[in-house]
């Protein structure tokens, strides 16, 4: 009579169990560590992709601008090689662009004057902001001066840059005068970008609500 206790002929040993649990887990990571020479590649890829921290890159563009000048400007190829604060205007704006403009200009001013970094104001409005409309507009900032680029263009080139660049806009309100000119006003986006030197979009702003320290820190960490 088999006893409790007593192993009998179904029973196994605790060692006899410890190697039909083990043994099978050990051949289970063996094949997994065969398999690391292939899957090395993708892990490398993975950790490149991860380790970037851009937003965009505009190196698979180009568009044909104008500065405040009448200078031809390609974007980004004639900016690269330095770092770049963009934001986005437009001069018969009544609010808002005039507040984007200033943060520019107190960046720099706080910056002790950078001469490497390029700060570029983009009108939302070409068929009004023509170079000399432009010109005039930067020195009632006192910014028609380097670093300052004020970029103008064709309706298609503004228009598609924007479309780019993910920035919106539309006629809030127009109004005919007596002489028969049309005035109107924009709704658009509020917006300042970092621009890498090698053209990578970085971190975008609030154009006319973030703080200029917040401006300053980003573009001295480049």
């Amino acid at each position: 009579m088999q006893r409790f206790g007593q192993p009998g002929s179904g029973d196994r040993s605790p060692d006899r169990q410890d190697e039909q649990i083990i043994i099978p887990k050990i051949r289970f990571i063996m094949k997994r560590l065969r398999l690391l020479p292939l899957l090395a590649p993708l892990l490398l890829l993975l950790v490149s992709a991860c380790s970037s921290s851009s937003l965009d890159d505009y190196n698979d563009v180009s568009f044909t601008l104008l500065n405040q000048n009448g200078e031809e400007v390609i974007f980004p190829d004639d900016l690269k090689g330095s770092p770049v604060a963009m934001g986005f205007i437009y001069t018969n704006c009544p609010d808002i662009c005039s507040f984007i403009t200033a943060n520019l200009y107190k960046v720099w001013t706080e910056m002790e004057q950078p001469d490497d970094i390029h700060f570029v104001l983009v009108t939302f409005d070409p068929e009004r902001d023509t170079p000399e409309v432009l010109k005039s507009y930067a020195n009632s900032f006192n910014m028609d001066q380097p670093p300052f680029t004020f970029l103008t263009g064709s309706e298609e080139e503004i228009g598609a840059m924007m479309e780019r660049f993910g920035i919106n806009k539309q006629v809030s309100y127009t109004h005919e005068t007596e002489e028969g000119e049309e005035l109107y006003f924009l709704n658009h986006s509020d917006r300042i970008m970092i621009i890498d030197e090698q053209s990578r979009l970085l971190v975008e702003h609030g154009g006319s609500m973030t703080p200029t320290r917040i401006l300053k820190e980003d573009l001295e960490r480049l």
